[in-house]
């Protein structure tokens, strides 16, 4: 099973994180499938490459709960909802 999970980078005490989807039995700083997004929560910046993004969840990815709260701000899940009804 895929996740889109935070991975955490930069230094001490000034952390930023990598939005990645990584297989679920993988450690935090496993290799990961695919780079996604980006995210900064001391400067509160975030970049998201929404195609593979929703590449993933339409496949049955799980964000973890920070994910999923920073998708949600992003209005990712909008975008997801229009594609679902079609398939259906």
């Amino acid at each position: 099973m895929v996740k889109l999970r935070l991975k955490r980078c930069g230094r001490k005490q000034r952390a930023v994180y990598r939005i990645v989807a990584i297989d679920v039995r993988s450690r935090r700083e496993g290799r990961d499938l695919q780079k996604v997004g980006f995210y900064d929560p001391i400067k509160n910046q975030t970049y998201l490459n929404v195609p593979a993004i929703l590449y993933f969840l339409e496949r049955g990815a799980q964000p973890t709960g920070t994910v999923y709260d920073i998708l949600k701000k992003a209005e990712v899940f909008k975008e997801l909802r229009p594609n679902e009804t079609k398939l259906t």
